[in-house]
């Protein structure tokens, strides 16, 4: 239906605008700049800084423009003398207690309080008193605060608050003495830096990056999170071949997180540059023997050698080809093109955590992007922590259940942080999420899965009620709890609650990682999903494997021995980890900042990767190294060391991506959607059937969890990357609070693994 528009006159141009439209928005997406601080189109309103003063015909006095909604006949008016010099007065008051500190101050040169005194000029200074003063301090191993910059526009609270649902930051004090503090004065929160970002001025700071450059020094690059499902944009600022920062302000892009990223997509990066990178190819000659230095030349010459003896001796399906869901579709078409046409091997999978295969062949309506969820009326959450794993979409999720009204169903074996938002908490044994799909698939079967939930059924009746009562979109969000059945079932969810006048069902997977989705679509996963099973498979006959990244320590778990029963183990890694000490041959990878590319999302949005600095040491792109191990193989793979031309065939060989090209990704605020093919028909009673036998099987005695999981139980996990950064390993210790937070947390604590926060702490 199609919004009523109304006429509007700004400073004597008529308009036709949506009626009930934010007059500064409205005002500056035609052009007339307003200034303001405390306004952020993505936030409950404020209207505290007073700068977006605008004169509407009929009102007595000057009205903030963020606060006035749109209608017939309105005229207004956004420049003149009057309006400036209540500006000014307001500008006047801000600068009354801030330093004159911009050359040293970080934010010199993006801070919107300098542009907006620079634009204007001359501004009268009137205030003789002494400044107010307060000693620069950190709030956190990740945040820094100048207290005395600050000129309470509440931004960062307003985003620690409706974003994160945290709270942890707030203001405190009366008057000219208020400040932005914390409760007990250390932060302990997520750590997402989300106030740092919407911070106009130098009050909050990153302080991983402070003091080190200037950000007219950076070269700026527009690229996608590597780490979880979300693929969150974002812009790399480097300099001389070293990233040293990420930011996702919408100065620099506007992707489909605004300026949102979560502590691992803002702070993780320094992996990219760090000292333990893999430098040069390694080679393992003999079983037994170490791993030595070699030229490229020597690796690819050593490791495509070995491979010919495996496939002469076995043929090419002893071979298997393992990729990553953290590399490029580009990186893992070429592995897949390599298993297929070089090896004539079908033994290749991807080191994922869990399958989706049954849940996208058994697709029957669209995935739901992020924007999606924002605007459902309902949402239901089966399994999964999104507030951890997937934090943009936690976000989203809040949001819509705080700002918009949207009704929130969870359904898990864990009292995660997001029951606080929802309408209905369904508490089940751990292990039993798959019942739960059944009583919503088929209700004839709600009592016998409620037993196996330990739920009353009344509870399974009021959530089918939920969604059934529904007018608008109903977003299912599941994580990897469910079986194989209970994907094939969701994925037919629809139908079990049949039609309706404006209800449409979307869906929305949560896999683990930055490509999950991409292997999928490329059909990497058409196998086992966990890539040792290889080995079992076929009566063991795999005696070589090429491995893309490294196993999961899930896969290696009960089979640590698995990679020494090869005949030959080739890995292209970052770092030397478990999976690349085992190897006969590795060779050094390049990072996503170094490499071109498109990673798919788990909104089914692709979007490009594009390379920052050029590859550090000897690293190669993994399709580049691919490429080269074909070529000695003697095939050419036809890539002619272009990204952009494998994403050519990609998009010719898989029919999601039919049609699309790099130059159609290129602008990140209208992100594309491949188009995955839904299922329609079919026997419905046989999905049920099969999920139903699953269910009979499921434990009836389990005890439930109880205790909702600390913030950052899962974000500060150290993994290979997130290991590089020292901040992490503070927080993994428990973020305990340093002696003096004048002086750098990293100055005063021991990184030491042992180290946790004490119960006298407040753990």
């Amino acid at each position: 239906m199609s919004a009523e528009l109304v006429k509007v006159t700004i400073n004597g141009q008529e308009l036709q605008v949506e009626k009930g439209a934010r007059l500064i928005d409205v005002c500056r997406e035609n052009g007339y700049s307003i200034p303001s601080f405390c306004y952020y189109a993505d936030l409950a309103l404020q209207a505290s800084c007073r700068m977006c003063l605008v004169r509407v015909e009929k009102m007595p006095k000057l009205q903030t423009s963020c606060t006035i909604t749109c209608t017939d006949g309105m005229a207004v008016t956004t420049q003149s003398e009057e309006i400036e010099k209540a500006q000014r007065g307001m500008v006047e008051f801000l600068l009354a207690n801030h330093p004159l500190d911009c050359p040293v101050c970080d934010r010199g040169g993006e801070c919107e309080l300098q542009e907006m005194v620079f634009d204007w000029g001359n501004l009268e200074e009137r205030f003789t008193e002494r400044k107010n003063y307060a000693p620069e301090k950190f709030l956190s191993p990740i945040v820094a605060n100048d207290p005395q910059r600050c000129i309470l526009c509440k931004r960062c609270t307003r985003v620690c608050d409706e974003w994160m649902g945290e709270d942890a930051i707030e203001a405190g004090g009366r008057g000219a003495h208020t400040v932005i503090g914390t409760y007990g004065g250390w932060l302990n929160c997520s750590q997402c830096g989300n106030c740092i970002e919407v911070c106009p001025t130098g009050t909050l700071l990153d302080a991983t990056y402070r003091h080190q450059t200037r950000p007219w020094e950076l070269s700026r690059t527009t690229s996608t999170c590597s780490f979880c499902s979300d693929g969150c944009q974002f812009s790399v600022g480097s300099r001389r071949g070293e990233v040293m920062r990420v930011v996702a302000r919408d100065r620099y892009v506007n992707g489909h997180n605004g300026e949102f990223l979560c502590i691992k997509g803002r702070f993780a990066h320094p992996f990219v540059n760090h000292e333990e990178r893999l430098r040069t190819p390694l080679v393992r000659y003999k079983k037994g023997g170490r791993l030595v230095p070699t030229t490229w030349e020597e690796a690819v010459r050593f490791a495509s050698e070995k491979l010919k003896e495996v496939i002469a001796a076995h043929g090419g399906g002893s071979v298997g080809v393992v990729g990553s869901p953290r590399l490029t579709n580009e990186s893992n078409w070429a592995m897949l093109k390599f298993a297929r046409e070089v090896l004539g091997t079908d033994k290749y999978t991807a080191t994922e955590a869990f399958s989706l295969v049954p849940f996208f062949e058994n697709l029957s309506a669209p995935i739901a992007t992020h924007r999606d969820i924002r605007r459902a009326k309902t949402i239901v959450l089966i399994g999964g922590e999104p507030e951890e794993l997937q934090p943009l979409t936690g976000r989203a999720v809040r949001q819509a259940v705080r700002n918009d009204g949207a009704k929130l169903l969870i359904i898990n074996s864990t009292p995660i942080r997001l029951k606080q938002q929802a309408a209905q908490f369904i508490h089940v044994r751990p292990g039993s999420e798959d019942a739960a799909v059944l009583a919503l698939a088929s209700p004839g079967d709600a009592e016998a899965a409620a037993r196996k939930l330990g739920v009353e059924p009344d509870e399974i009746a009021k959530a089918s009620q939920l969604i059934s009562e529904t007018a608008g979109d109903v977003v299912v969000l599941f994580g990897g709890e469910l079986g194989a059945e209970a994907q094939a079932a969701l994925a037919r969810i629809p139908s079990a609650f049949g039609e309706r006048e404006g209800r449409r069902f979307l869906l929305h997977p949560l896999p683990l990682f930055n490509n999950s989705v991409g292997v999928h679509d490329l059909g990497l996963m058409s196998g086992a999903y966990n890539p040792l099973d290889i080995l079992d498979a076929a009566g063991g006959d795999v005696r070589a494997m090429y491995v893309a990244g490294s196993f999961l320590p899930a896969h290696l778990e009960g089979r640590e021995d698995a990679p020494s029963r090869l005949d030959l183990l080739v890995v292209q890694e970052l770092f030397l980890t478990e999976t690349a000490e085992a190897a006969d041959v590795v060779f050094p990878a390049a990072s996503f900042a170094e490499v071109d590319g498109t990673f798919t999302n788990n909104g089914g949005l692709v979007q490009r990767v594009r390379q920052s600095i050029p590859p550090v040491h000897q690293s190669k792109p993994d399709w580049a190294i691919t490429a080269q191990l074909a070529s000695a193989l003697g095939r050419d793979l036809g890539f002619q060391m272009s990204s952009s031309n494998i994403f050519l065939e990609i998009a010719r060989g898989v029919p999601a991506y039919e049609g699309l090209r790099y130059p159609l990704l290129k602008d990140e605020t209208k992100p594309v959607q491949v188009k995955h093919a839904q299922a329609s028909g079919g026997e419905g009673a046989s999905f049920i059937g099969a999920l139903r036998e699953a269910v009979g099987s499921l434990d009836e005695t389990a005890e439930k969890t109880t205790g909702t999981p600390p913030v950052g139980h899962e974000l500060f996990k150290l993994g290979v990357l997130t290991s590089k950064v020292p901040q992490f390993h503070l927080l993994a210790a428990g973020n305990p609070e340093p002696e003096s937070v004048l002086i750098s947390p990293l100055y005063q604590i021991t990184i030491d693994p042992t180290r946790r926060r004490g119960a006298a702490a407040g753990d």
